[in-house]
Formats: C-alpha cells, structure tokens, sequence
C-alpha cells in the first residue's frame, strides 16, 4: 500500500479535532443538564469555586470540566487569575435557551444516536428499519429543544408570512390548520401563540409526544384551543384545513406520497400545504458541507432508518432536496409547488391542490 505521508499526517491532525468533538459533547450535555454555564453567564471571571458554588456541584468535578472546557475554547480561561469566564457571545449557545442559536439540545440527540449504534448495526446487515419510538428518550427532547430556537425565529416572523395568502387566513379568525408529525408540539403552540383567532390540532403517532405536547399547550396557556392527538401522516381525521404543516419530518415517512395524497384530501379547496424540511441542494456533491454533514449524519442513525422501517420504505433521507420532494409532492396529487422560503439550515416549501 503506498500512500503519501505528509497527507496522512495532515488528515490526523485534523482527525485529533474530531476526537475532541466527539469528547465534548457529553461535557455540553453535563453542563447544560447541570446548570453550569447558565450559572456562568453574565458573572465575568469565576474561580472554579464560585462556579460550584453557584451550580451547586462538586469543586472537583466543576474545575475538570473547566478545564476541558477551555481548550475546547467554549470557555475563556484567563492565566493571570486563575479564572474562567462565559462568554455573552458562548452564553448565547449554551445558556439562553431562547437565543436562535442556542445549540445544546443538540447534544441529547447525539446521546440518542450513540445509544442506537447496537440498533442501527443490526439495521445495516439485514436492511430492515428502526422507528423513532425505539430510540432513547432523549432523542424526542432533544429534538423538541434543537429545532425550537429556529422554529421561534422564523417560522411566525419570516416562513408563514412566505406563503401565499396565509398569514391573512390566520389573522381573520377562524382558520383550521393541522401540524402533522408535530412531536412535542413547539410549532403547533408557536402558531397558536400567534395567531389566537385559528384553531390548532397537532397529530403524531408517537403517543408520549403527544403527550408531552399537551402538556406544554398547558404550561402556554393556549390549550383552550389547541388540541394534540395520535394520528399517522397517512390517516390524520379531519377535513377542510386550511393550513397542514409539516416540520422537518416528510423525509421521515415511509410512504411520502401516501402522506401527501391525504393532504390534499384533508385540505379545502383553496388550502396550502407548508413543508418544512432540512436545507439540501439537488446533488450529492454540493451538499458535502458542514450542515449536510450534520444532516447526512443524523439521517443515517435516525431519518432513513425511520422510514425503512414503515409501510413504502421510501427513504427520502434529510437531505432529499427539492427535486426529490417536488416529485413526491405533485405525485400525492398537487399541481403548484414552489420554494416560498429559506434559511442556511431549512427549505419552506409551498404545495396548492
């Protein structure tokens, strides 16, 4: 086998900052689940002690995770003193949970994906699926807590307001929309925030989402008209929507093209379809980039595996593209499909009867 050196030792070099990644992120999950950098935030330099102090933790422990910490560079660490800071521009990451780029959520949905490695192992040798009910928990909160920041900054101020007529619709009252595979309901209670004249009912067929979406309609204070039921993309009841909505989860589904014959059929006349889905160019080589290799990533542990293991099998993946979904789109039976909206993270996608 010949190879060249130098280019191995520079895809090493490289590899050792992936090894720190992949080590860190646990460290984020402690110090999102500890409180630690919330303790940190807007307080300047810390002793290691005032940080236990304020979190209510072990010195020991807390003065590690510092340390780690800081030669991952979330954390500045000044010499002189002997202290640590947060950062405002970090804390807007790790510690504000409703900044737009808040990011720790993020790590319980790699907690989930390492938990599936036995799952998925099994799934590639004999092609048969894995569901999203059969992974950890702390898949579905994480989830909830990853997309809510981009979904509570664009989707009322920028993504409905994008669609044709829509927001005029909800504004007049009386409007019915449905949120198909809503999960724990953070866009269905966003909307329903926003808009209190339409009535809102969130359906998917993962019953402790459900359950957890009712239970944060109450704590928003909008479950007098908000409902969240156990419905399949396929069969969700109802009929005259003028709005069904799917976040980021089409791609998921076995049989997309079932899903979107349904909508047409739930939808009035003059309705629209809003599809959400993961930001993803046509062709495979102009997604090999830092969000498609989230995305692919992800896709591999949990969004084709989902679908492979449903009815159809279609296996989309996240980062179909609007190729692939304009196609499923007009196949399920609508006639105008357009690209209403993007961000660097997400395609809002449009679909009329």
């Amino acid at each position: 086998m010949q190879f060249d050196e130098q280019k191995l030792q520079d895809f090493m070099g490289r590899m050792l900052g992936e090894f720190g990644a992949v080590a860190s992120a646990p460290l984020i999950a402690l110090g999102d689940r500890l409180g630690l950098y919330k303790a940190m935030a807007e307080q300047g330099l810390m002793t290691s002690a005032e940080v236990a102090g304020r979190a209510g933790l072990a010195e020991r422990y807390v003065r590690e995770w510092l340390a780690a910490q800081a030669a991952s560079g979330f954390i500045r660490y000044d010499a002189a003193t002997g202290k640590y800071e947060l950062e405002n521009e970090m804390a807007q990451c790790f510690a504000d949970e409703t900044s737009p780029t808040f990011i720790a959520g993020f790590c319980d949905c790699a907690e989930a994906m390492f938990r599936a490695l036995p799952k998925l192992e099994g799934a590639f040798r004999t092609g048969l699926g894995v569901g999203w009910h059969q992974h950890h928990p702390s898949l579905f909160k994480g989830t909830e807590r990853f997309f809510r920041p981009g979904y509570t900054a664009h989707l009322v101020s920028e993504w409905i307001p994008a669609l044709a007529g829509v927001e005029e619709k909800l504004n007049a009252g009386g409007a019915r929309v449905a949120d198909v595979g809503c999960g724990h309901g953070v866009s269905t209670i966003l909307m329903a925030q926003a808009y209190p004249g339409a009535a809102f009912v969130g359906f998917d067929y993962h019953e402790p989402s459900i359950r957890r979406a009712r239970e944060s309609a109450v704590e928003a204070g909008v479950s007098d008209r908000v409902k969240f039921e156990i419905a399949a993309a396929q069969d969700y009841p109802g009929t005259d929507y003028d709005l069904v909505a799917f976040f980021d989860c089409l791609h998921d589904m076995g049989d997309p093209v079932a899903a979107a014959a349904h909508v047409v059929r739930s939808l009035k006349p003059d309705g629209t379809w809003m599809i959400v889905e993961p930001f993803a160019n046509d062709r495979l080589e102009d997604n090999l980039n830092a969000v498609g290799r989230v995305y692919y990533s992800a896709s591999t542990m949990i969004c084709t595996a989902a679908s492979l293991s449903q009815e159809g099998r279609m296996a989309l993946g996240a980062q179909a593209g609007e190729a692939r979904l304009r196609e499923v789109v007009t196949k399920g039976g609508f006639t105008r499909f357009r690209r209403a909206h993007e961000t660097p993270f997400n395609l809002v996608l449009e679909a009329l009867p």
